[in-house]
């Protein structure tokens, strides 16, 4: 079985909740203004590895998408994305 990406002090994976909170503490010390969620996170990385030139399909297989019609839905969606607040939190972590 392979380890928690996030895990507690105690070694078990983080629960969604705290996962959540803890993007919230960052991004108000980043000074963020909007709403930032863990999805929305993940259409940011999305979004980025589409825009630095990663191919669909591979991105397809680092998102774990059986169906590659789902990744095909952030290639669509990156005008919007860009202007969201979860994307100046990408920015400020890279």
């Amino acid at each position: 079985m392979s380890q928690p990406l996030f895990a507690s002090s105690t070694g078990k994976p983080w629960q969604r909740s705290e996962a959540f909170r803890t993007i919230q503490r960052l991004a108000e010390k980043a000074g963020i203004e909007g709403r930032i969620s863990l999805h929305s996170l993940r259409h940011t990385f999305a979004t980025i590895a589409l825009d630095t030139g990663i191919s669909l399909h591979a991105l397809q297989d680092s998102m774990g998408h059986a169906d590659p019609r789902t990744t095909r839905r952030y290639d669509r969606a990156r005008n919007n994305l860009a202007k969201s607040a979860s994307y100046d939190v990408a920015r400020a972590l890279a």
